[in-house]
């Protein structure tokens, strides 16, 4: 049988990278893609032996260049997950228009090109699944990041419409929502923080990227198949809604 093909954007590092390993544990073919750390992706490609493809997900022409090297080296895409993101956190009175425009052609844009790109092979195979990451603070909003917030609620609203659009040519479309899981980037917060973060949580622990690569998995899986437009809060009881 052959193997489904999975790819994972911005899938080297964190919950990319533990998403990206869950789906070869999986038996996926799996592709990863980045953008900044060459070191990091190096790294994470020869510890897993995944492939790796360096391209700005914001950029829908390196999308196009890169998803027909990809998908010419390892197959159609069955499975696409959504994961890049960046932030460039500040109160409102004080974000520059590019502060505001990275993140939303990063975090968002990367969701529509990627997407797009992908959902016409879907439709004529009649299977795919899109999983896109959001995040606790796209459904709860968090001050100092109103541009990180927009875009991660926006993902919620784009993936319920395109869940309704592809529902009938069988495939799901789905996002999750992490809450502060223990990845390098929250590692780096001072102790004082952690601790008044992890005591917001009622299971009182940061997540683990592998418990949302679990989700990630199983909402491609056969048994998700009934699954489509959702939005699934991973966040320890943080935030309920």
């Amino acid at each position: 049988m052959t193997q489904k093909v999975a790819i994972v954007t911005g899938g080297t590092r964190g919950i990319g990278a533990a998403i990206a390993q869950a789906f070869q544990e999986a038996d996926y073919t799996v592709a990863a893609t980045y953008y900044g750390n060459d070191n990091a992706a190096k790294k994470f490609s020869e510890e897993t032996g995944i492939p790796t493809y360096k391209f700005d997900v914001s950029d829908y022409g390196a999308c196009e260049k890169s998803l027909a090297q990809i998908q010419a080296q390892i197959g159609a895409v069955d499975v696409l997950v959504n994961n890049a993101g960046i932030t460039r956190d500040g109160f409102l009175h004080k974000t520059t228009p590019s502060q505001w425009s990275e993140v939303i052609r990063t975090n968002l844009d990367s969701v529509f090109n990627m997407s797009r790109l992908v959902i016409d092979g879907m439709r004529a195979r009649c299977f795919g699944r899109i999983i896109s990451i959001s995040s606790i603070n796209g459904l709860a909003g968090q001050m100092g990041q109103t541009n990180y917030a927009a875009a991660k609620a926006a993902i919620i609203g784009f993936s319920k419409a395109l869940a309704q659009e592809t529902a009938a040519k069988g495939i799901t479309v789905n996002v999750i929502a992490p809450g502060y899981i223990d990845t390098e980037m929250v590692r780096a917060v001072s102790p004082e923080i952690l601790t008044k973060i992890t005591d917001k949580i009622p299971v009182k622990r940061l997540g683990k990227a592998e418990e949302i690569a679990a989700m990630a998995v199983f909402l491609a899986s056969n048994q998700a198949a009934f699954t489509t437009g959702a939005t699934f809060s991973v966040n320890g009881g943080q935030y309920m809604s």
